[in-house]
């Protein structure tokens, strides 16, 4: 009997991209025997709606086919599936947006789509951990400092579009930006201090490859948390491009932990995850051990 597999496409996703190799993608699924249904989606809801429908109907594979909202939306889905115990569907990732994070962090080419669709016909499925803050699952990175309001504001940016309109409102931010305070709780552990950011990783990368948390393992049952301490405003602009081959942690601003669950409070502090906008402070963040069925490569 042939896998059901639902595609559920961002059409929209790489500036057109996704479209452009649907073919090919839905070509690689059915060569692995699969029955593709494919579903193109015009927002958010709407997508929303056809991946829990996938989960209603007892699909084998929910694939998504996008950036990393898509993505995030996928995890969610099956990831709140497998906890009310409607564990069938595993989840495939089929990059086709700008950052693509959580794909790179599993061990994906981010650049491939095709590939990636190989990889679900050849059917190696995995479970990965996630970070959970309430009822939300984070596949990637939360980010809740200096990068968060990045973030945010790049949301708010109607132009540039695609990874430029960061760099845009990385400058923007960096303006305005001063040392942010912060109350953790590591594990236990309270802590009162200034920091440029904290972020919070179950993988590694987050804006399209920064490698934010470099040693970041969804498969050690541990998130890895990165602090900046206050630096000036050049400082951080400098350690920036240093995020995408991860030389920055030499930097003695930078202060790197692991913990299986980390509160985040203080003054205006917000949770991006996966690009997304989680919550407001508090945050708390926990590690969830394999969590999520998705098709990876193997170690």
């Amino acid at each position: 009997m042939s896998r059901q597999i639902r595609l559920v496409v961002n059409p929209a996703a790489g500036k057109g991209r996704a479209l452009e190799l649907l073919p090919l993608v839905a070509g690689k699924l059915r060569d692995g025997g699969g029955n593709v249904e494919i579903l193109l989606s015009r927002d958010f809801a709407e997508a929303q709606s056809m991946t829990r429908q996938a989960i209603q109907d007892d699909a084998d594979v929910l694939a998504v086919m996008g950036g990393d909202g898509m993505m995030h939306l996928g995890v969610n889905t099956v990831a709140a599936a497998q906890l009310s115990g409607r564990n069938r569907t595993t989840l495939g990732l089929i990059p086709a947006g700008t950052g693509n994070d959580l794909s790179r962090g599993i061990g994906l080419d981010p650049h491939n789509a095709v590939a990636a669709a190989a990889g679900i016909a050849a059917g190696h499925r995995r479970f990965i951990d996630l970070a959970r803050v309430g009822d939300t699952f984070v596949g990637a990175v939360l980010a809740t400092g200096f990068d968060a309001l990045v973030n945010r504001r790049a949301n708010q940016m109607p132009w540039p579009r695609g990874s430029t309109r960061y760099a845009v409102a990385t400058m923007a931010e960096l303006r305005v930006f001063s040392p942010l305070q912060y109350r953790l709780i590591l594990d236990g552990e309270v802590r009162e201090q200034l920091a440029m950011l904290v972020a919070i990783g179950n993988t590694s990368s987050y804006g399209g490859g920064m490698l934010i948390c470099p040693k970041a393992d969804p498969y050690d049952g541990l998130l890895d948390v990165t602090i900046i301490h206050p630096v000036g405003r050049l400082k951080l602009l400098r350690l920036f491009p240093e995020m995408y081959s991860g030389k920055f942690v030499r930097d003695p601003c930078v202060e790197q932990l692991r913990v299986r669950e980390v509160t985040v409070d203080g003054p205006g502090l917000v949770g991006f995850g996966d690009g997304e906008m989680i919550a407001a402070a508090p945050l708390t963040v926990c590690c969830v051990p394999r969590a999520l069925p998705v098709f990876a490569p193997r170690r």
